[in-house]
């Protein structure tokens, strides 16, 4: 016996598995009522009204009633008008996008303090405060006042603190280099 043949009472149909069969498809699943939208066909006749089978709007119903006053089953509806009914204009609002321009008194950048700190004092501290002085400027230009005082302020501490070191280099450098010199001469 081949152990890949199938066994003996095997058809090549599917088995249901237990399941039941899908139920049979129908183009209108709700025959007597046309499809929704435009470009579909007008009910022919012997059809029954398209609000027929809709529950009545109530008249302390909180919610305003649909097609221009007419409840539901009640639509203003003749033979040959487009159905719904649609209004003869359409009103498009246009968009509003609203922006802050720049500031009226733009905050303090110290743009060329932070590069002359990175170019001249101290390399590490002066990229930090241009980046930060990059940042206000364009807070500045976009603004956002708080932002602009915060990273105006944190460029200028870091600006101070690279000149400080920077000097304080120089100094030592100098002291320095006197005392080697005296002590070879």
């Amino acid at each position: 016996m081949d152990p890949s043949a199938p066994p003996k009472d095997w058809t090549k149909e599917k088995s249901s598995m237990g399941q039941a069969a899908p139920p049979p498809y129908h183009d209108n699943p709700y025959p007597g009522y046309p499809q929704p939208g435009p470009g579909y066909p007008q009910p022919a006749a012997g059809y029954p009204h398209p609000g027929s089978g809709y529950p009545l709007q109530s008249q302390d119903s909180p919610y305003p009633p649909p097609y221009g006053g007419a409840g539901y089953g009640q639509q203003n509806y003749t033979p040959g008008q487009q159905y719904p009914p649609q209004p003869a204009t359409v009103t498009v609002q246009p968009t509003v996008f609203v922006t802050q321009g720049p500031l009226a008194n733009p905050v303090n950048d110290y743009l060329c303090y932070s590069i002359f700190t990175m170019l001249c004092c101290c390399l590490p501290l002066g990229i930090a405060a241009l980046i930060y002085s990059i940042n206000a400027r364009e807070a500045n230009h976009s603004g956002d006042q708080l932002a602009a005082e915060r990273n105006s302020r944190t460029a200028r501490t870091l600006n101070h603190v690279g000149l400080g070191l920077g000097i304080g280099a120089i100094i030592l450098m100098i002291v320095y280099l006197v005392v080697v010199v005296s002590l070879v001469s």
